[in-house]
């Protein structure tokens, strides 16, 4: 079944088909990424510590994931349109437009992880590289799958395809991973001097990193428990799977720094292994393809009327084109720095679902004035709090700036702090709003 080019209008109950199995599957799909795998990496933690950081992360981060997916369900429309309701119709542009530079930069960042993945298998099986060209085929795999939408890339790629073909490398590699993983001597073994708040924050913001895309995909589920418990528990199994795993990984062969360290690290097992990389390779092309749907979406906020698919074929044009002509390598930091801006977006959003009793109706999503200072000023201090604490990208004058202003030395990592300041500030606009709505029915 196709999507029509629904926009941003809340979407009709007959539209409204994606059960908590599919939406399930769904994310289990999104979830499953060689580029989550190799995050392990960057925890610098014991085996016992990187396993309790995934599980803590986890649960948090994927609590969020599925509370914004249950919101998105609720309201019936696209996250970047959601975001009328607390910024105002035109102050959903900012987080619009950075969501746009944030879906087209990613899609263009797994267009390169992808060709350059499946460039390393085919040289090692066909002494064929040709980069450029799994550039092309992935990109126009990606444009295809997009121009399904939702329904008909549930419905006829992931539950007919994906799904089977991840979960045999996923049994694969749950059986790979540890039999060459030592898993005896790291298990009493120390880590490399890593930080399990910063770990348990990694594995947060991964997870927070899709609320921005999540409502495009749970305004066709059935019902807000079908998207709450399909996003979180899709998407909270792989979490666990690749961090838990992954560690073991990264771990027992520390000459791993990279997605295309993996694939030549294990597919030195033998064809199995082959086959269960190259399964996951073509699943990678799942990222891409939510990237460029997402994008084309939230473009819709800008430009409602124009037609979705002819949206989705630029955006996917455009990041085919970058994944050409550019090495995004040092670009995923700058990608990180949008990031940041998302978790205190859904905190200043999840302050306005519950003022409105929990429940967002169509006037709360398009009636309304052009802007809301105040909850922009909530938003935005959520920002200034996360970039203040973590202070982990290298970006010239940005970093050097915030190197000036001495940060706490925080213990819960930058994610729950900006989270709560702007889910408190937004509370606190909320409760002076409330307040002012009866003195001026009074006037």
């Amino acid at each position: 079944m196709q999507t029509p080019q629904w926009g941003v209008e809340p979407v009709p109950e007959r539209l409204r088909v994606l059960g908590t199995l599919d939406t399930f599957l769904l994310w289990t799909n999104l979830g499953i990424s060689i580029l989550v795998l190799v995050s392990a990496a960057y925890l610098g933690l014991s085996l016992k510590q990187a396993i309790l950081a995934t599980i803590v992360g986890g649960l948090i981060g994927n609590t969020m994931l599925s509370t914004a997916a249950l919101i998105g369900a609720d309201a019936r429309v696209p996250t970047m349109v959601l975001q009328r309701a607390p910024l105002g119709q035109r102050g959903s542009y900012l987080a619009t437009g950075l969501n746009v530079l944030q879906c087209l930069g990613w899609a263009t960042f797994e267009l390169i992880i992808i060709a350059s993945a499946a460039s390393a298998l085919a040289d090692r099986a066909f002494g064929f590289e040709a980069v450029w060209f799994w550039k092309l085929l992935f990109g126009g795999v990606a444009t295809a799958l997009a121009l399904l939408g939702p329904i008909g890339f549930v419905r006829r790629f992931v539950r007919k395809f994906a799904i089977w073909a991840v979960l045999a490398s996923i049994v694969y590699l749950a059986w790979w991973i540890p039999a060459h993983g030592h898993l005896h001597q790291l298990w009493s073994s120390g880590g490399q001097g890593g930080s399990f708040f910063a770990g348990v924050d990694l594995i947060i913001a991964l997870s927070v990193s899709w609320i921005p895309l999540v409502a495009d995909y749970t305004r066709f589920s059935t019902g807000r428990r079908a998207a709450f418990w399909g996003a979180g528990l899709g998407y909270l199994f792989p979490t666990l799977f690749q961090f838990g795993f992954g560690a073991i990984l990264v771990l027992s062969h520390p000459s791993i720094q990279g997605p295309v360290d993996i694939l030549t690290t294990i597919a030195a097992g033998g064809v199995a292994s082959f086959l269960a990389l190259l399964a996951l390779t073509v699943d990678e092309t799942d990222e891409a393809f939510a990237n460029v749907y997402s994008t084309a979406v939230s473009l819709q906020n800008f430009f409602p009327v124009v037609s979705q698919r002819a949206l989705i074929v630029a955006c996917s044009v455009v990041a085919t084109t970058g994944a050409l002509s550019f090495d995004l390598t040092n670009y995923a930091q700058f990608l990180y720095l949008l990031g940041a801006f998302f978790v205190p977006l859904f905190g200043v959003l999840l302050a306005d679902w519950i003022r409105h009793g929990m429940h967002y109706t169509r006037d709360d999503v398009f009636v309304g004035p052009a802007f809301r200072p105040a909850m922009i000023a909530a938003w935005l201090g959520g920002f200034a709090l996360y970039e203040w604490l973590a202070q982990s990208q290298d970006l010239g004058f940005w970093t050097n700036f915030l190197g000036k202003l001495h940060p706490l030395d925080s213990q819960v990592g930058a994610s729950l702090p900006s989270f709560a300041l702007s889910f408190a500030l937004a509370s606190l606009v909320g409760l002076f709003a409330g307040r002012a709505i009866p003195q001026a029915a009074k006037s």
